[in-house]
């Protein structure tokens, strides 16, 4: 019984853990490194749109900070719209990663930036690269925390629906394990089931949405998915 009640506490630790660590893996700019940046990534943070135009002819429209930021990542954190509407009419890229591999897309959905990620997607940004340290993508970002309308719109623009991560949770997966069964992840949750999201898609246990859900009690998520065929 000790044995299987230390299993259990490691297992909860790790799942706390990995709550933690897509928000936290993520880095905004710090005020140190505003106040150092000079050119188009200062441009970028101040949403200076004039200066944006001026001085892009010039390149390094694609230059990178220490963190491999590059001005439109600044802008996306920034949420500097405008900023981010100029660097790209200028010819900046927007499917590039910085150093922990977040392009602008999921730098805006896991801010739950649905404004910003709306100019992102209209400029021709991708909803479907795979980001971060956990091979996922900008939905499954979304999904773990519950940011019912940034998915909604990134299924809209063509999200893998049932992209696997490297800890085997599709989306689906994550608004439950990683969620709280609270409004925000129910919404999500049915947003996925809604879009045809596989209710089968088992973690690396071999656990099924549906056993997951029922596993934490949430029985809102637990009646989505039987109504729509979970087993």
């Amino acid at each position: 019984m000790r044995a299987r009640a230390v299993l259990a506490a490691l297992a909860a630790a790790v799942l706390t853990a990995g709550a933690a660590l897509p928000a936290a893996a993520q880095v905004a700019p710090s005020a140190a490194e505003l106040a150092a940046y000079t050119g188009l990534h200062a441009a970028a943070a101040k949403g200076d749109v004039e200066k944006i135009r001026r001085i892009a002819a010039r390149g390094g429209l694609d230059a990178r900070d220490g963190r491999g930021r590059t001005p439109l990542h600044v802008a996306a954190h920034a949420r500097q719209r405008e900023a981010i509407r100029a660097l790209v009419q200028a010819g900046a890229a927007l499917e590039l990663l910085d150093a922990d591999r977040y392009d602008a897309v999921t730098i805006a959905a896991v801010a739950g930036d649905e404004e910003t990620l709306r100019v992102l997607l209209a400029l021709g940004a991708s909803a479907k690269l795979v980001t971060s340290r956990y091979d996922g993508t900008a939905l499954i970002a979304a999904a773990h925390l519950g940011h019912a309308g940034v998915v909604r719109q990134l299924i809209a623009a063509g999200a893998p629906l049932d992209h696997v991560n490297n800890l085997h949770w599709t989306a689906l997966i994550e608004s439950i394990v990683l969620g709280d069964g609270g409004p925000r992840h129910q919404a999500t949750l049915e947003a996925l089931v809604k879009a045809g999201a596989n209710l089968q898609l088992a973690d690396r246990q071999g656990t099924t949405p549906l056993q997951l859900a029922k596993s934490r009690g949430y029985r809102e998520m637990v009646a989505v998915l039987e109504a729509a065929g979970g087993r």
